[in-house]
Protein backbone atom coordinates (compact mmCIF):
# COMPACT_ATOMS: atom_id res chain seq x y z
CA UNK A 1 0.00 0.00 0.00
CA UNK A 2 1.44 3.42 -1.07
CA UNK A 3 1.21 6.33 1.46
CA UNK A 4 -2.11 7.64 1.55
CA UNK A 5 -0.64 11.45 0.66
CA UNK A 6 0.59 9.31 -2.89
CA UNK A 7 -2.77 8.34 -3.24
CA UNK A 8 -4.90 11.04 -2.97
CA UNK A 9 -2.90 12.44 -6.39
CA UNK A 10 -3.32 9.22 -8.07
CA UNK A 11 -6.15 9.25 -10.67
CA UNK A 12 -8.37 6.54 -10.35
CA UNK A 13 -7.88 3.57 -12.63
CA UNK A 14 -7.46 -0.33 -12.85
CA UNK A 15 -6.36 -0.69 -9.45
CA UNK A 16 -7.88 2.50 -7.61
CA UNK A 17 -11.00 3.77 -6.68
CA UNK A 18 -12.37 6.72 -4.80
CA UNK A 19 -15.83 7.13 -2.83
CA UNK A 20 -16.38 10.01 -0.77
CA UNK A 21 -19.21 7.50 1.04
CA UNK A 22 -20.29 3.61 1.21
CA UNK A 23 -22.10 3.46 -2.29
CA UNK A 24 -24.70 1.41 -3.01
CA UNK A 25 -24.53 -2.39 -2.20
CA UNK A 26 -24.22 -3.19 -6.36
CA UNK A 27 -22.09 -1.14 -7.04
CA UNK A 28 -19.94 -1.92 -4.46
CA UNK A 29 -19.64 -5.27 -5.10
CA UNK A 30 -19.50 -4.52 -8.82
CA UNK A 31 -16.09 -2.98 -8.29
CA UNK A 32 -15.48 -5.72 -5.57
CA UNK A 33 -15.79 -8.31 -8.50
CA UNK A 34 -14.01 -6.65 -11.29
CA UNK A 35 -10.87 -6.01 -9.20
CA UNK A 36 -10.79 -10.08 -8.25
CA UNK A 37 -11.19 -10.73 -11.33
CA UNK A 38 -8.48 -8.72 -12.79
CA UNK A 39 -4.82 -7.10 -10.99
CA UNK A 40 -6.63 -6.81 -7.87
CA UNK A 41 -7.00 -3.32 -6.74
CA UNK A 42 -7.80 -0.80 -3.49
CA UNK A 43 -11.08 1.23 -2.97
CA UNK A 44 -11.02 4.11 -0.45
CA UNK A 45 -14.22 5.30 1.06
CA UNK A 46 -14.21 9.08 2.87
CA UNK A 47 -11.85 10.52 -0.38
CA UNK A 48 -14.04 12.38 -2.80
CA UNK A 49 -12.66 11.77 -6.61
CA UNK A 50 -13.85 14.80 -8.64
CA UNK A 51 -12.66 17.31 -6.72
CA UNK A 52 -10.46 15.59 -5.32
CA UNK A 53 -10.54 16.08 -1.36
CA UNK A 54 -10.37 13.91 1.67
CA UNK A 55 -13.76 14.52 3.24
CA UNK A 56 -13.66 11.73 5.68
CA UNK A 57 -16.48 9.51 7.65
CA UNK A 58 -18.29 9.66 10.81
CA UNK A 59 -16.62 8.19 13.08
CA UNK A 60 -18.94 6.70 15.18
CA UNK A 61 -20.22 4.64 11.89
CA UNK A 62 -16.68 3.33 11.34
CA UNK A 63 -17.18 -0.53 13.00
CA UNK A 64 -21.07 -0.29 11.04
CA UNK A 65 -20.03 0.47 7.38
CA UNK A 66 -17.25 -2.21 7.92
CA UNK A 67 -19.76 -5.11 8.81
CA UNK A 68 -22.04 -4.03 6.03
CA UNK A 69 -18.69 -4.07 3.64
CA UNK A 70 -18.16 -7.50 4.86
CA UNK A 71 -21.11 -8.27 4.65
CA UNK A 72 -22.14 -7.15 0.75
CA UNK A 73 -19.39 -9.00 -0.05
CA UNK A 74 -20.19 -12.07 1.31
CA UNK A 75 -23.83 -12.07 0.55
CA UNK A 76 -23.11 -10.68 -2.92
CA UNK A 77 -20.10 -12.12 -4.45
CA UNK A 78 -19.54 -15.60 -5.55
CA UNK A 79 -16.41 -17.86 -4.97
CA UNK A 80 -15.88 -15.94 -1.88
CA UNK A 81 -13.48 -12.97 -1.71
CA UNK A 82 -12.01 -12.35 1.77
CA UNK A 83 -10.65 -8.62 1.25
CA UNK A 84 -8.43 -6.62 3.67
CA UNK A 85 -10.32 -3.74 5.63
CA UNK A 86 -8.66 -1.22 7.13
CA UNK A 87 -9.21 2.49 9.27
CA UNK A 88 -6.69 5.31 8.14
CA UNK A 89 -6.67 9.03 9.43
CA UNK A 90 -5.67 11.57 7.35
CA UNK A 91 -5.86 14.57 9.28
CA UNK A 92 -8.00 13.78 11.79
CA UNK A 93 -10.45 12.58 9.10
CA UNK A 94 -11.61 8.89 9.08
CA UNK A 95 -11.22 6.94 6.08
CA UNK A 96 -11.83 3.16 5.18
CA UNK A 97 -9.87 1.24 3.00
CA UNK A 98 -10.93 -2.12 0.87
CA UNK A 99 -8.26 -4.19 -0.43
CA UNK A 100 -9.21 -6.61 -2.84
CA UNK A 101 -6.37 -8.98 -4.26
CA UNK A 102 -6.46 -11.21 -7.52
CA UNK A 103 -8.17 -14.02 -7.04
CA UNK A 104 -7.27 -17.47 -8.09
CA UNK A 105 -10.11 -18.86 -8.57
CA UNK A 106 -12.24 -16.73 -11.70
CA UNK A 107 -14.55 -15.71 -12.95
CA UNK A 108 -16.01 -13.64 -10.09
CA UNK A 109 -20.15 -12.76 -10.31
CA UNK A 110 -22.83 -11.62 -8.72
CA UNK A 111 -24.62 -14.58 -6.84
CA UNK A 112 -27.96 -12.88 -7.86
CA UNK A 113 -27.19 -12.51 -11.89
CA UNK A 114 -25.01 -15.25 -12.32
CA UNK A 115 -21.99 -15.88 -14.25
CA UNK A 116 -23.27 -15.13 -17.93
CA UNK A 117 -24.74 -11.55 -16.85
CA UNK A 118 -23.02 -10.87 -13.37
CA UNK A 119 -19.19 -10.67 -14.14
CA UNK A 120 -17.94 -7.78 -14.11
CA UNK A 121 -14.29 -6.71 -15.14
CA UNK A 122 -12.29 -3.40 -14.63
CA UNK A 123 -11.90 -1.40 -17.42
CA UNK A 124 -9.93 2.00 -16.86
CA UNK A 125 -11.55 3.36 -13.84
CA UNK A 126 -15.20 1.90 -14.67
CA UNK A 127 -16.45 -1.83 -14.05
CA UNK A 128 -17.71 -3.46 -17.41
CA UNK A 129 -20.09 -6.85 -17.84
CA UNK A 130 -18.09 -9.15 -19.01
CA UNK A 131 -18.54 -10.56 -22.48
CA UNK A 132 -18.84 -14.37 -22.90
CA UNK A 133 -14.85 -13.69 -24.33
CA UNK A 134 -13.70 -12.43 -21.12
CA UNK A 135 -15.95 -15.07 -18.82
CA UNK A 136 -14.01 -18.05 -20.94
CA UNK A 137 -10.64 -16.49 -20.79
CA UNK A 138 -11.12 -16.56 -16.88
CA UNK A 139 -11.99 -20.13 -16.83
CA UNK A 140 -8.92 -20.40 -18.57
CA UNK A 141 -7.17 -18.51 -15.85
CA UNK A 142 -8.47 -20.52 -13.12
CA UNK A 143 -7.39 -23.69 -15.07
CA UNK A 144 -3.94 -22.17 -15.60
CA UNK A 145 -3.92 -22.87 -19.49
CA UNK A 146 -4.40 -20.60 -22.18
CA UNK A 147 -6.36 -20.07 -25.21
CA UNK A 148 -3.35 -21.09 -27.88
CA UNK A 149 -2.80 -24.00 -25.99
CA UNK A 150 -6.22 -25.64 -26.60
CA UNK A 151 -6.65 -28.44 -29.80
CA UNK A 152 -8.22 -27.71 -33.27
CA UNK A 153 -10.51 -30.72 -34.22
CA UNK A 154 -10.23 -29.68 -37.95
CA UNK A 155 -7.46 -30.79 -39.31
CA UNK A 156 -4.75 -34.06 -37.96
CA UNK A 157 -1.63 -31.68 -37.37
CA UNK A 158 0.23 -33.27 -40.91
CA UNK A 159 -2.57 -31.96 -43.07
CA UNK A 160 -1.45 -28.45 -42.05
CA UNK A 161 1.31 -26.25 -44.13
CA UNK A 162 4.18 -25.37 -42.02
CA UNK A 163 6.59 -24.41 -44.95
CA UNK A 164 7.66 -21.03 -43.49
CA UNK A 165 7.66 -22.23 -39.85
CA UNK A 166 9.45 -25.36 -41.03
CA UNK A 167 12.26 -22.87 -42.85
CA UNK A 168 12.65 -20.57 -40.16
CA UNK A 169 13.49 -23.51 -37.99
CA UNK A 170 16.03 -24.22 -40.43
CA UNK A 171 17.79 -21.14 -40.96
CA UNK A 172 17.70 -19.94 -37.32
CA UNK A 173 18.05 -23.42 -35.70
CA UNK A 174 19.49 -25.52 -38.04
CA UNK A 175 16.96 -28.06 -37.98
CA UNK A 176 13.73 -29.45 -38.86
CA UNK A 177 10.30 -28.72 -37.29
CA UNK A 178 9.59 -32.78 -36.89
CA UNK A 179 6.90 -34.33 -34.44
CA UNK A 180 9.73 -34.67 -31.81
CA UNK A 181 9.61 -30.77 -31.75
CA UNK A 182 6.62 -29.83 -32.31
CA UNK A 183 4.90 -32.24 -29.39
CA UNK A 184 7.99 -31.04 -27.06
CA UNK A 185 7.12 -27.15 -28.24
CA UNK A 186 3.29 -28.13 -27.11
CA UNK A 187 2.14 -27.17 -30.68
CA UNK A 188 1.09 -30.82 -31.01
CA UNK A 189 -0.61 -33.14 -28.95
CA UNK A 190 -2.54 -36.38 -28.75
CA UNK A 191 -6.15 -36.38 -27.56
CA UNK A 192 -8.08 -39.48 -28.46
CA UNK A 193 -5.58 -41.24 -30.45
CA UNK A 194 -5.35 -38.57 -32.84
CA UNK A 195 -1.77 -35.99 -33.46
CA UNK A 196 -4.30 -32.64 -33.30
CA UNK A 197 -2.75 -29.35 -33.66
CA UNK A 198 -2.92 -26.54 -30.87
CA UNK A 199 -4.22 -22.92 -31.85
CA UNK A 200 -0.65 -22.07 -31.43
CA UNK A 201 0.12 -24.60 -34.25
CA UNK A 202 -2.39 -23.02 -36.70
CA UNK A 203 -1.61 -19.54 -35.69
CA UNK A 204 1.98 -20.26 -36.76
CA UNK A 205 1.15 -21.80 -40.26
CA UNK A 206 0.47 -20.72 -43.75
CA UNK A 207 -2.50 -22.77 -43.84
CA UNK A 208 -5.51 -21.61 -45.38
CA UNK A 209 -7.53 -22.60 -42.21
CA UNK A 210 -5.56 -19.76 -40.08
CA UNK A 211 -7.33 -17.43 -41.75
CA UNK A 212 -10.45 -19.04 -41.69
CA UNK A 213 -10.13 -19.67 -37.34
CA UNK A 214 -8.42 -16.34 -37.08
CA UNK A 215 -9.26 -13.55 -39.73
CA UNK A 216 -8.56 -11.15 -36.81
CA UNK A 217 -5.00 -12.29 -36.61
CA UNK A 218 -3.30 -9.22 -38.15
CA UNK A 219 -1.76 -5.90 -38.14
CA UNK A 220 -3.72 -2.85 -39.50
CA UNK A 221 -0.73 0.24 -39.99
CA UNK A 222 -1.96 3.62 -40.70
CA UNK A 223 -0.27 6.93 -41.49
CA UNK A 224 -2.38 9.91 -40.64
CA UNK A 225 -1.96 13.37 -41.74
CA UNK A 226 -2.17 15.26 -39.15
CA UNK A 227 -2.35 14.39 -35.39
CA UNK A 228 -5.97 13.06 -35.87
CA UNK A 229 -7.36 10.01 -37.61
CA UNK A 230 -8.76 10.91 -40.75
CA UNK A 231 -7.28 11.19 -43.63
CA UNK A 232 -4.81 8.60 -44.81
CA UNK A 233 -1.44 8.87 -46.33
CA UNK A 234 -0.65 5.57 -46.52
CA UNK A 235 -1.82 2.16 -45.01
CA UNK A 236 -1.20 -1.27 -45.38
CA UNK A 237 -2.56 -4.67 -43.82
CA UNK A 238 0.18 -7.33 -42.83
CA UNK A 239 -2.00 -10.50 -42.28
CA UNK A 240 1.41 -12.44 -43.11
CA UNK A 241 2.57 -15.34 -41.25
CA UNK A 242 2.24 -14.09 -37.06
CA UNK A 243 6.49 -14.59 -37.26
CA UNK A 244 7.00 -12.19 -39.67
CA UNK A 245 4.06 -9.67 -38.70
CA UNK A 246 5.89 -7.73 -35.88
CA UNK A 247 9.31 -7.07 -38.49
CA UNK A 248 6.88 -6.08 -41.19
CA UNK A 249 5.17 -3.72 -39.20
CA UNK A 250 8.41 -1.91 -37.54
CA UNK A 251 9.56 -1.42 -41.16
CA UNK A 252 6.67 0.38 -41.78
CA UNK A 253 7.04 2.50 -38.62
CA UNK A 254 10.71 2.90 -39.94
CA UNK A 255 9.15 4.27 -43.63
CA UNK A 256 6.93 7.23 -41.93
CA UNK A 257 9.28 8.74 -39.12
CA UNK A 258 12.38 10.54 -40.03
CA UNK A 259 16.24 10.68 -38.83
CA UNK A 260 17.28 14.46 -37.63
CA UNK A 261 20.83 15.66 -37.04
CA UNK A 262 22.25 16.32 -34.18
CA UNK A 263 25.37 17.30 -34.63
CA UNK A 264 27.99 16.53 -37.16
CA UNK A 265 31.61 15.21 -37.47
CA UNK A 266 33.59 17.28 -40.40
CA UNK A 267 30.91 17.34 -43.20
CA UNK A 268 29.06 14.29 -42.03
CA UNK A 269 26.13 14.41 -39.98
CA UNK A 270 25.09 12.39 -37.04
CA UNK A 271 21.26 11.26 -37.84
CA UNK A 272 19.07 10.02 -34.69
CA UNK A 273 15.36 9.13 -35.17
CA UNK A 274 12.91 11.18 -33.97
CA UNK A 275 11.54 8.25 -31.88
CA UNK A 276 13.48 5.38 -29.71
CA UNK A 277 13.59 3.03 -32.47
CA UNK A 278 14.34 -0.06 -30.31
CA UNK A 279 11.78 0.89 -27.94
CA UNK A 280 8.83 0.64 -30.99
CA UNK A 281 10.14 -2.48 -32.31
CA UNK A 282 10.02 -4.09 -28.79
CA UNK A 283 6.40 -2.70 -28.54
CA UNK A 284 5.13 -3.90 -31.62
CA UNK A 285 7.01 -7.42 -30.75
CA UNK A 286 5.41 -7.31 -27.35
CA UNK A 287 1.42 -6.66 -29.43
CA UNK A 288 2.01 -9.65 -31.69
CA UNK A 289 2.87 -12.25 -28.54
CA UNK A 290 0.91 -11.19 -26.25
CA UNK A 291 -2.47 -10.03 -27.55
CA UNK A 292 -5.38 -11.89 -26.87
CA UNK A 293 -6.17 -14.20 -29.86
CA UNK A 294 -9.73 -15.13 -28.77
CA UNK A 295 -11.01 -11.91 -29.12
CA UNK A 296 -12.75 -12.36 -32.57
CA UNK A 297 -12.60 -9.37 -34.90
CA UNK A 298 -10.18 -7.41 -32.90
CA UNK A 299 -6.40 -6.65 -34.51
CA UNK A 300 -3.56 -5.06 -34.18
CA UNK A 301 -3.81 -1.23 -34.65
CA UNK A 302 -0.69 1.27 -35.50
CA UNK A 303 -1.15 4.31 -36.06
CA UNK A 304 1.83 7.17 -37.47
CA UNK A 305 0.14 10.50 -36.86
CA UNK A 306 2.93 14.55 -37.46
CA UNK A 307 2.96 14.27 -33.07
CA UNK A 308 2.62 10.70 -31.76
CA UNK A 309 3.03 6.97 -32.61
CA UNK A 310 -0.02 4.57 -30.88
CA UNK A 311 -0.13 0.69 -30.66
CA UNK A 312 -3.11 -0.68 -30.08
CA UNK A 313 -3.53 -4.19 -28.77
CA UNK A 314 -7.02 -6.74 -28.59
CA UNK A 315 -6.90 -7.86 -24.48
CA UNK A 316 -6.57 -6.28 -21.29
CA UNK A 317 -2.81 -5.69 -19.99
CA UNK A 318 -2.26 -8.86 -18.04
CA UNK A 319 -2.92 -8.95 -14.45
CA UNK A 320 0.66 -9.18 -12.97
CA UNK A 321 2.08 -6.71 -15.44
CA UNK A 322 2.32 -3.05 -14.51
CA UNK A 323 4.22 -0.23 -17.11
CA UNK A 324 4.62 2.03 -14.37
CA UNK A 325 7.18 0.17 -12.50
CA UNK A 326 9.17 -0.78 -15.84
CA UNK A 327 12.04 -1.94 -14.61
CA UNK A 328 11.26 -4.70 -12.24
CA UNK A 329 11.67 -7.04 -14.95
CA UNK A 330 8.33 -8.22 -15.35
CA UNK A 331 7.04 -11.46 -16.92
CA UNK A 332 3.55 -12.70 -17.46
CA UNK A 333 2.51 -14.86 -20.26
CA UNK A 334 -0.45 -15.43 -22.03
CA UNK A 335 0.31 -17.16 -24.97
CA UNK A 336 2.22 -19.89 -23.04
CA UNK A 337 2.55 -22.05 -26.39
CA UNK A 338 3.11 -19.29 -29.21
CA UNK A 339 5.45 -16.85 -26.45
CA UNK A 340 8.54 -20.31 -26.27
CA UNK A 341 8.26 -20.89 -30.21
CA UNK A 342 9.10 -17.05 -30.42
CA UNK A 343 12.02 -17.19 -28.01
CA UNK A 344 13.67 -19.88 -29.42
CA UNK A 345 13.55 -17.76 -32.96
CA UNK A 346 15.30 -15.23 -31.83
CA UNK A 347 12.06 -12.75 -31.66
CA UNK A 348 12.16 -12.86 -27.83
CA UNK A 349 15.91 -11.97 -26.30
CA UNK A 350 14.98 -12.71 -22.47
CA UNK A 351 11.65 -13.11 -20.37
CA UNK A 352 11.09 -9.93 -18.31
CA UNK A 353 13.64 -8.17 -20.29
CA UNK A 354 11.31 -6.14 -22.85
CA UNK A 355 9.29 -3.25 -20.01
CA UNK A 356 13.13 -2.76 -19.03
CA UNK A 357 14.40 -2.33 -22.97
CA UNK A 358 11.73 -0.19 -24.12
CA UNK A 359 12.88 1.73 -20.14
CA UNK A 360 16.09 2.48 -20.57
CA UNK A 361 15.85 3.89 -24.29
CA UNK A 362 12.96 6.18 -23.02
CA UNK A 363 15.55 7.82 -20.85
CA UNK A 364 17.68 8.79 -24.06
CA UNK A 365 14.58 10.48 -25.59
CA UNK A 366 13.31 13.30 -22.78
CA UNK A 367 11.59 14.71 -25.54
CA UNK A 368 9.08 11.55 -25.91
CA UNK A 369 6.51 11.11 -23.96
CA UNK A 370 5.67 7.41 -23.08
CA UNK A 371 1.82 6.66 -21.98
CA UNK A 372 -0.48 3.76 -21.87
CA UNK A 373 -4.15 3.41 -21.39
CA UNK A 374 -7.00 0.52 -21.53
CA UNK A 375 -9.59 1.76 -23.98
CA UNK A 376 -12.27 -1.05 -23.71
CA UNK A 377 -10.88 -4.66 -23.85
CA UNK A 378 -7.81 -3.39 -25.49
CA UNK A 379 -4.32 -2.04 -24.38
CA UNK A 380 -2.89 1.09 -25.99
CA UNK A 381 0.69 2.32 -25.63
CA UNK A 382 1.69 6.16 -27.09
CA UNK A 383 4.50 7.64 -28.02
CA UNK A 384 4.37 11.60 -28.06
CA UNK A 385 6.43 14.20 -29.10
CA UNK A 386 6.40 17.06 -26.17
CA UNK A 387 6.14 20.34 -27.26
CA UNK A 388 4.85 19.10 -30.92
CA UNK A 389 3.66 23.15 -31.66
CA UNK A 390 7.18 24.81 -31.09
CA UNK A 391 8.93 21.58 -32.80
CA UNK A 392 6.57 21.70 -35.84
CA UNK A 393 7.53 26.44 -35.93
CA UNK A 394 11.25 25.46 -36.04
CA UNK A 395 11.07 22.95 -38.25
CA UNK A 396 9.14 25.57 -40.84
CA UNK A 397 11.87 27.87 -40.02
CA UNK A 398 14.35 25.12 -41.00
CA UNK A 399 12.41 23.89 -44.55
CA UNK A 400 12.28 27.83 -45.31
CA UNK A 401 16.54 27.62 -44.55
CA UNK A 402 16.84 24.52 -46.75
CA UNK A 403 14.53 25.60 -49.45
CA UNK A 404 16.96 28.86 -49.99
CA UNK A 405 20.00 26.31 -49.68
CA UNK A 406 18.56 23.69 -52.42
CA UNK A 407 17.49 26.71 -54.56
CA UNK A 408 20.93 28.41 -54.58
CA UNK A 409 22.91 25.10 -54.58
CA UNK A 410 25.92 25.98 -52.43
CA UNK A 411 29.35 26.40 -53.82
CA UNK A 412 30.22 23.16 -52.11
CA UNK A 413 27.96 21.10 -53.99
CA UNK A 414 28.82 22.87 -57.39
CA UNK A 415 32.26 22.49 -57.33
CA UNK A 416 32.19 18.69 -56.27
CA UNK A 417 29.68 17.90 -58.99
CA UNK A 418 32.06 19.53 -61.72
CA UNK A 419 35.37 17.90 -60.73
CA UNK A 420 32.70 14.36 -60.21
CA UNK A 421 32.40 14.24 -63.86
CA UNK A 422 36.10 14.87 -64.51
CA UNK A 423 38.97 16.17 -63.29
CA UNK A 424 39.83 20.01 -63.73
CA UNK A 425 42.06 22.55 -62.56
CA UNK A 426 41.07 25.83 -60.45
CA UNK A 427 40.72 27.79 -63.66
CA UNK A 428 38.80 25.38 -65.29
CA UNK A 429 36.37 25.48 -62.30
CA UNK A 430 35.98 29.00 -62.21
CA UNK A 431 35.32 28.89 -66.16
CA UNK A 432 32.96 26.29 -65.50
CA UNK A 433 31.11 28.43 -62.28
CA UNK A 434 31.09 31.52 -64.91
CA UNK A 435 33.68 33.46 -63.09
CA UNK A 436 35.45 35.85 -65.30
CA UNK A 437 38.39 35.35 -63.07
CA UNK A 438 39.41 32.80 -59.62
CA UNK A 439 37.47 34.80 -56.69
CA UNK A 440 39.19 34.51 -53.24
CA UNK A 441 35.82 32.28 -52.24
CA UNK A 442 36.38 29.79 -54.97
CA UNK A 443 40.12 29.92 -53.71
CA UNK A 444 38.82 29.29 -50.32
CA UNK A 445 35.69 26.59 -51.18
CA UNK A 446 38.27 24.54 -52.83
CA UNK A 447 40.73 24.71 -50.25
CA UNK A 448 38.25 23.29 -47.94
CA UNK A 449 37.45 20.26 -49.91
CA UNK A 450 40.15 19.65 -50.10
CA UNK A 451 41.36 19.76 -46.24
CA UNK A 452 37.26 18.01 -45.64
CA UNK A 453 39.18 14.81 -47.66
CA UNK A 454 36.25 15.85 -49.86
CA UNK A 455 38.60 16.77 -53.47
CA UNK A 456 42.56 15.61 -53.80
CA UNK A 457 44.91 16.77 -56.05
CA UNK A 458 46.07 14.32 -59.37
CA UNK A 459 49.47 15.02 -58.38
CA UNK A 460 49.43 14.95 -54.46
CA UNK A 461 53.69 15.44 -54.69
CA UNK A 462 53.59 17.86 -56.77
CA UNK A 463 50.96 21.32 -55.13
CA UNK A 464 51.91 23.86 -57.46
CA UNK A 465 52.20 21.86 -60.62
CA UNK A 466 50.77 24.16 -63.90
CA UNK A 467 49.01 20.66 -64.42
CA UNK A 468 47.64 20.09 -60.99
CA UNK A 469 43.98 18.94 -61.15
CA UNK A 470 41.68 18.40 -58.57
CA UNK A 471 39.36 14.84 -58.74
CA UNK A 472 36.71 13.82 -56.17
CA UNK A 473 37.21 11.23 -53.34
CA UNK A 474 35.02 8.24 -52.12
CA UNK A 475 33.88 11.03 -49.16
CA UNK A 476 33.24 13.26 -52.03
CA UNK A 477 30.62 11.40 -53.53
CA UNK A 478 29.19 10.38 -50.39
CA UNK A 479 28.63 13.91 -49.23
CA UNK A 480 26.96 14.72 -52.76
CA UNK A 481 24.79 11.48 -51.73
CA UNK A 482 23.82 12.88 -48.58
CA UNK A 483 22.83 16.21 -50.18
CA UNK A 484 20.76 14.54 -52.80
CA UNK A 485 19.02 13.06 -49.99
CA UNK A 486 17.94 16.34 -48.28
CA UNK A 487 16.50 17.31 -51.40
CA UNK A 488 14.59 14.49 -52.31
CA UNK A 489 13.72 14.77 -48.12
CA UNK A 490 12.92 18.02 -48.28
CA UNK A 491 10.90 17.78 -51.56
CA UNK A 492 8.58 15.39 -50.33
CA UNK A 493 7.74 17.32 -47.39
CA UNK A 494 6.35 20.38 -49.51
Amino acid sequence: MSKLSDIIQQPEGRRLELKAKLPPNSDLAKSIISFANDAGGEIYIGIQDNPREVVGLDEDSLIATEEKISSIIHDQCAPSILPEILFLNQDGKHIILVIIHKGSTPPYYLKGKGIQKGTYVRVGSTNRQASDEIIAELERQKQHISYDSELIFNKQFDQVNIDLLGNLFYEKLKEGVTKQVLTKLDLIRVEQGKELPTRAFILLSDDLLRKQLFPYAKIECARFKGNLPGTFIDQKTIDTNLILQAEQAYQFVLRHISQNSIDFTGVFRNDRWEYPITAIRELIRNAVIHRDYSMSGKDIKIAVFDDKIEITSPGKLMPSVDFSDMESGQSDIRNRVLAPVFKRLGIIEQWGNGLKIIKEELEAYPEIEFSWKEPGIAFRVSLKKRNFNQQQELQQELQQELQQELQQESLYGKVLNLVQVKTLSTQAISTALGQKSISGQLYATINKLREDGLLEWTIPNKPKSSKQQYRITQKGKHFLDKLEKDKEVFNSKI
